[in-house]
């Protein structure tokens, strides 16, 4: 091989491996948005096939629509990472909790099968 060609090939694939990790940052690392959920702390569960992930969901309280007039509910779906958050929240199934979740654009199997990841509790009434 020639040096030149040599040398476009290792600048090309220099280039497409720095891409390649910046795309699987942006998708997988980084936090694309955080905030707070509140509402009741429907269940909190662990597990997996191969990667034990805790699961939970969060009842938000619903608003009476002009149109029919029922109410609606909204669910928050989410993962936890930190066990000792996931405990902390199995105790409170049933109460009212403010939840801290950071969102993602990506999910990974032994973060969660969610791309929002509860990281702390707020409160718990």
């Amino acid at each position: 091989m020639k040096p030149a060609v040599r040398k476009v090939f290792i600048n090309s694939t220099i280039l497409i491996a720095l891409l390649l990790l910046c795309f699987v940052y942006f998708k997988y690392y980084f936090v694309f948005g955080e905030g707070v959920k509140a509402g009741q702390l429907n269940y909190i569960v662990h597990k997996g096939y191969v990667f034990k992930t805790y699961e939970g969901k969060v009842i938000q309280s619903g608003f009476r629509s002009q149109a029919t007039g029922t109410i609606q509910s909204y669910e928050f779906v989410f993962s936890v990472e930190d066990k000792a958050v996931a405990d902390s929240l199995m105790l409170c199934s049933g109460k009212e909790v403010e939840l801290h979740y950071k969102e993602y654009l990506g999910t990974l199997p032994w973060r969660g099968v969610n791309k929002y990841i509860v990281d702390r509790i707020v409160s718990v009434k």
